[in-house]
């Protein structure tokens, strides 16, 4: 069995969660914080549907806002974009994302059972490909759109339009936290926020 906490921390990415308060906003008081990750924190909108989430990292941003991201059945829904609200001790603006509320994958669930071949995929071809060093991660992310898994098609246009956007914006691919892999109430997989900037 995979374990997560070894594989990211042998690309570097050990388990840390933003510092950062926070801010004040007239959308955000008294609202309660209900997730933290590294470059994010998710404040609970209060409607059961949608979350408000404040992004640090340029990469997220992209994902969620550009205008050419990836979209489709396995990425969020955004459905806001409220600016700048702050910014981070690591210097980069703090955006508020209006988007879609993504749950926990249930690890018995088919969405998390798939999420566990494709992490498991991934780290095998990392492994493959660790003598490109920080690149590996983007290579290995490649090399499943075209050495592909026997998942639906709909999934495989969503890693390839992950592995597109990744090379597009020179971001790299982060598919080792299961936190960046979540789920719909109707059991969908979505790529939450698997990319970061080195």
């Amino acid at each position: 069995m995979l374990d997560l906490v070894a594989a990211r921390a042998a690309m570097g990415r050990q388990a840390i969660l933003l510092p950062d308060p926070v801010p004040p906003h007239p959308l955000l008081d008294g609202k309660r914080e209900i997730g933290r990750g590294e470059y994010s924190v998710v404040i609970d909108k209060g409607d059961s549907e949608r979350v408000y989430k404040i992004v640090s990292s340029p990469a997220d941003y992209f994902l969620y806002t550009a205008d050419d991201r990836p979209r489709g059945e396995h990425f969020p829904i955004i459905h806001a974009d409220h600016g700048i609200i702050g910014r981070a001790s690591s210097g980069y603006p703090l955006h508020l994302i209006e988007m879609e509320r993504l749950y926990p994958l249930d690890e018995n669930s088919p969405a998390g059972e798939l999420a566990k071949r494709l992490i498991e995929f991934y780290w095998s071809a990392c492994q493959q490909w660790s003598r490109l060093g920080a690149d590996m991660g983007r290579i290995a992310l490649y090399h499943m759109t075209v050495n592909p898994l026997a998942i639906n098609q709909s999934l495989q246009q969503a890693l390839k339009a992950l592995s597109d956007f990744v090379e597009d914006y020179q971001v790299l691919p982060d598919l080792l936290n299961a936190n960046n892999l979540m789920m719909r109430k109707d059991g969908t997989l979505v790529f939450s926020d698997p990319v970061f900037i080195a």
